[in-house]
């Protein structure tokens, strides 16, 4: 390990919701709530799809502030500072409910069993497989494989690279501590979006003919690149926007219903500018870049393939939890 190198504790809540209940935990309309942030795009990937697979009436979802101090997430979008619904002004308190000596960080994306109000898991790589896996009996008609049986080794391989060289990657370069650190970091982040490009330079998606797990995966990485990556955690090679096939894809996903919809590009400004007082202590957040280009033609179709295979697009987003009107891109 190079000095000076960021390195992600990944050691979390592994108890899974499952169709047969093995962990103790079965899957059950309006058991669970899905505790989230708009600006973390590990809790962004369980956002996107739960409202891909129709699931928002069965797995409630409660959205935490953009900022949180050193102890935790918090409540403060809800009116008093509490969640409605499992009445807590902090993320940690749900935590302590399941082990008060609870000793890791307080992460989203969360799943808490309503009647215990304890975290049932903080895993967040395993939860939206799971929705995919073991939720099938409550998703909507036409919900989309996202985790198609005859793909899973090829979307597995893909998302293990995007997710240590990309979704993690762009974390190694903004908290490498030495230059020699930032220095590596930003090479393998670098090396991966150009492979990244080579691969989708002739294919629509990452794996097959149409959206699945490893978009997802990669999308909430991208959405936040030239808003915070490039500048806040200095990986400024290139934006987004100066990489084309990559920012044609990025449109296309964004565009689609399910992805751009779920993108509150204020809130991600404000939790990573806010939050990260040793890498920003002035708190001053920017008020670029541009957004409107999000909204552009990206030409991606005449590559083949559709979104949503045989399934059908996601009906419109729910009242209580549409992105507030000038978070977006419109």
């Amino acid at each position: 390990m190079v000095k000076g190198e960021f390195e992600r504790d990944s050691r979390y809540i592994a108890t899974r919701i499952t169709e047969d209940g093995r962990d103790g935990f079965a899957v059950e309309a309006g058991r669970y709530r899905l505790v989230v942030a708009r600006a973390c795009p590990w809790a962004h990937r369980a956002v996107i799809v739960r409202r891909l697979l129709g699931l928002e009436d069965v797995l409630s979802v409660g959205f935490c502030g953009p900022t949180h101090d050193k102890r935790s997430w918090t409540f403060d979008l809800d009116p008093g500072g509490v969640d409605p619904v499992l009445g807590i002004p902090r993320l940690q308190d749900a935590y302590f409910k399941r082990d008060p000596k609870y000793p890791k960080g307080i992460t989203v994306p969360a799943i808490v069993d309503v009647p215990s109000g304890a975290v049932v898991t903080n895993d967040f790589a395993q939860m939206t497989l799971d929705l995919s896996t073991e939720w099938t009996a409550y998703q909507r008609e036409g919900a989309p494989e996202l985790y198609p049986v005859h793909l899973r080794d090829e979307i597995d391989e893909v998302a293990k690279r995007i997710y240590t060289e990309v979704n993690d990657g762009v974390y190694r370069a903004g908290f490498a501590s030495s230059q020699e650190a930032y220095g590596a970091a930003y090479e393998r982040l670098f090396v991966a979006l150009d492979w990244l490009s080579e691969r989708l330079r002739d294919r629509r998606y990452l794996v097959g003919e149409t959206i699945t797990e490893a978009d997802v995966r990669l999308f909430t990485t991208l959405v936040r690149f030239d808003a915070v990556y490039h500048g806040h955690f200095k990986c400024n090679r290139s934006k987004l926007t100066e990489m084309p096939v990559l920012w044609a894809y990025a449109r296309d996903l964004f565009q689609t219903p399910g992805f751009g919809d779920t993108v509150d590009f204020v809130q991600i400004k404000e939790h990573y500018y806010v939050v990260h007082t040793g890498i920003n202590p002035t708190q001053i957040v920017p008020q670029g870049p541009e957004l409107s280009g999000w909204l552009t033609p990206h030409g991606r179709e005449s590559l083949g393939g559709s979104p949503f295979g045989k399934g059908t697009p996601p009906g419109p987003t729910r009242a209580g939890e549409q992105v507030p009107v000038g978070h977006g891109a419109g």
